[in-house]
């Protein structure tokens, strides 16, 4: 081609950038909220369909509702199968393609049901007809029944007392256990699977169809999840064995293909102490020694599937600020890293008939669309879904990119950074530093969501610090495990430090700083403040204060025990270092405005902690205010209360760190209504 044929195309191309460059436009608080949350990729049994559910903001009914969407591989193209008022969830492609399964709630159910549909169309209808909600639904590899799990119903007598409201209830007692059930998807007709004094909390079929893996614990409730083990049964239920005896939890059973091995998951070491980064162990099948695998390997293990074959197992793994999918060889160990990327990879499934992975890939511009994968990884991920194309297409967003540093003591430690939308080198910027839950978690490169709102922040001007500190997962077990015998002793080191190297860099301003969490990021940041004034606001979302009375008030303490070495509650408690580790006992010290809020209904961090802190913070003289969400449990979940969160900390942190006004966003709809109702005024 000449210059002259070449130049038009190359103007044209410039041109047409340009357009959409000037199109872009920053992100909204409701932009995030109503980003959409795909879920649950199933592949077909031919490989050619793909389904998957597809949650959205309903602003009207204040919620996420989700529907099932179906896409064809080849071409992307997808289309809506169900739309129901109170949504769908969990669809499974019966063995030979032509129904769909699914969990609904619709009509006159009193309790979430399965209901089928034809994959060429038509409405769906109900399958079962349990007396209470079912869950976990898989078909028998050869589709004549599907197995599900249900709680066990009230009795009669219960029943009555419920009309008399003569429903006082004993505490931690009145759950029901959890069983398995199947139905034979011809007859419609139920069989119970399991039964007695204990709870199914997972179960996977073999690939014939003969026996069930599984989880039985002696009740529901998350805090007995040490107190269970690994069985595996026949697919009636007959022929069961408990496979192990130990104090750990454990997770994802399955049979191995040649029916000789159980693979699960627990954070333990290869002797089951607890609290180690989650790793793969065998068991015998017919029962017998335990082998862990990957001792030396510093990842979490998030998930795992036998391949093919009984030779390998595919797993997916934290890595750190990434996740990536690996494959281990049983017999040598061998370990082979499948995918790369600055990403982490969500909703991954294997399709062992077909030997492909399928799995959203997490990053900068791309919130999750679905990929599928060869199972050995011989060629890049084929992009399947295009939910999240228009985010890169309409916004501006930010530069993301991994940041290390040393700790105090030398160690080196990693973290994310995000830059403010207008970031210029040699400026430096406010920072908002954002500590992640867990604290066995990290931060990983991806989108992001809503509650940490990252993308209006760096539209504001902010830089954004995410450091995995000590105690987060994915690094080794000398990481995680820096929080054993204690609590804070070089995590909140950790933040400080990175904010320390950021400011050296000559990147942030270190006289306009914010700190917020939520969860175990609010744990972090009610230690942070009485650790440093540097910060001119704070936000501590569902945090703990008071390790001594949050032992006895949060529904899960199997993780607290070791971080203190016992309970406050035995003989000889070492209640010096519970107590020597709340940030309650430095409350005093602290000069941050600070704010705090938490769900009505959170059970995990419940609203007492965040009390203790409020009430301490305001008799000090400290600027503060306590907001507590109606309804919420640990994750607020209703819009109106997400816009709440995010309004109230940008409206906080402007004010003390930026020192400006802030104006509140509102909810789609509500200014029309606002200006409607003026124009009405007489």
């Amino acid at each position: 081609m000449t210059l002259r044929s070449i130049l038009p195309l190359f103007v044209g191309c410039l041109a047409s950038t340009l357009v959409v460059a000037q199109t872009k436009r920053v992100m909204t608080i409701v932009d995030l909220i109503e980003v959409p949350q795909l879920r649950s990729p199933q592949l077909s049994p031919d490989g050619s369909q793909l389904l998957y559910t597809l949650s959205e903001a309903d602003w009207k009914t204040n919620k996420r509702v989700s529907h099932i969407w179906r896409a064809d591989v080849a071409s992307g193209e997808a289309v809506p199968l169900t739309n129901g008022e109170k949504g769908e969830s969990s669809p499974r492609w019966s063995p030979d393609g032509a129904h769909i399964a699914f969990i609904a709630e619709r009509g006159d159910d009193e309790a979430a049901q399965i209901y089928l549909l034809r994959n060429r169309g038509g409405e769906a209808a109900a399958l079962t007809e349990h007396e209470t909600s079912v869950s976990s639904i898989s078909w028998s590899p050869d589709g004549t029944h599907i197995y599900f799990v249900a709680a066990d119903p009230k009795t009669a007598e219960e029943k009555k007392k419920d009309e008399l409201k003569d429903d006082v209830f004993s505490f931690d007692e009145d759950y029901k256990q959890e069983h398995l059930f199947r139905i034979t998807v011809a007859l419609k007709t139920e069989e119970r699977i399991t039964s007695g004094d204990y709870s199914i909390r997972g179960y996977r079929l073999s690939r014939d169809g003969t026996k069930i893996a599984h989880h039985r614990t002696p009740t529901p409730l998350f805090d007995n999840s040490d107190e269970g083990e690994v069985w595996l049964m026949n697919a009636d239920g007959g022929g069961a064995k408990q496979l192990t005896d130990n104090t750990v939890a454990e997770f994802g059973a399955e049979l191995s293909p040649d029916g000789e091995w159980v693979l699960f998951r627990t954070d333990s070491n290869e002797v089951f102490d607890t609290y180690y980064n989650d790793n793969i162990f065998l068991v015998p099948a017919t029962g017998g020694t335990h082998r862990m695998l990957l001792s030396e390997m510093p990842h979490e293990v998030q998930n795992a599937h036998w391949a093919e074959s009984s030779a390998h197992i595919y797993f997916a793994a934290n890595t750190g600020i990434r996740s990536e999918l690996f494959s281990v060889d049983v017999a040598s160990e061998a370990l082979t890293q499948i995918t790369r990327g600055d990403h982490a990879l969500s909703g991954w499934q294997y399709a062992h008939a077909l030997d492909k992975h399928v799995f959203g890939i997490n990053e900068r511009r791309n919130a999750g669309d679905v990929h599928w994968l060869p199972g050995d990884g011989s060629a890049d991920p084929v992009k399947i879904t295009h939910v999240y194309d228009y985010l890169d297409e309409q916004f501006e967003l930010p530069r993301q990119e991994a940041v290390q540093w040393k700790g105090e003591d030398g160690a080196e430690v990693e973290g994310l950074l995000y830059y403010p939308l207008d970031y210029e080198a040699g400026q430096r910027y406010p920072l908002v530093v954002q500590t992640h839950g867990g604290p066995a978690s990290s931060d990983k490169f991806g989108f992001g969501r809503w509650n940490n709102y990252v993308h209006v922040l760096a539209a504001k001007g902010y830089m954004v610090f995410k450091p995995n500190y000590r105690g987060s997962t994915g690094y080794g077990d000398e990481v995680l495990r820096d929080m054993v015998g204690h609590y804070f002793r070089q995590s909140h080191l950790d933040v400080m430090t990175g904010v320390d190297h950021l400011i050296a860099e000559g990147l942030v301003d270190g006289d306009r700083m914010a700190k917020m969490g939520w969860s175990g990021g609010g744990h972090m940041t009610n230690k942070i403040i009485t650790h440093t004034g540097r910060f001119k606001a704070a936000s501590s979302g569902a945090g703990a204060v008071n390790w001594i009375s949050m032992y006895g008030q949060s529904d899960v303490r199997i993780y607290r025990t070791p971080w203190f070495g016992g309970t406050p509650w035995q003989e000889d408690a070492p209640i010096d270092l519970y107590w020597g580790h709340s940030p309650l006992k430095d409350i005093y010290k602290v000069t941050t405005p600070t704010l705090v809020l938490v769900g009505e209904n959170d059970v995990r961090v419940p609203p007492p902690q965040s009390v203790e802190l409020y009430r301490a913070l305001r008799t000090n003289g400290v600027p503060t205010h306590l907001y507590m969400a109606p309804r919420e449990p640990h994750g607020w979940r209703e819009l109106r209360h997400e816009l709440f969160k995010v309004n109230v900390e940008l409206d906080w942190f402007d004010k003390y760190v930026l020192g400006k006004d802030y104006v509140w966003e509102t909810a789609p709809g509500d200014a029309e209504d606002e200006a409607e109702k003026a124009t009405e005024e007489p």
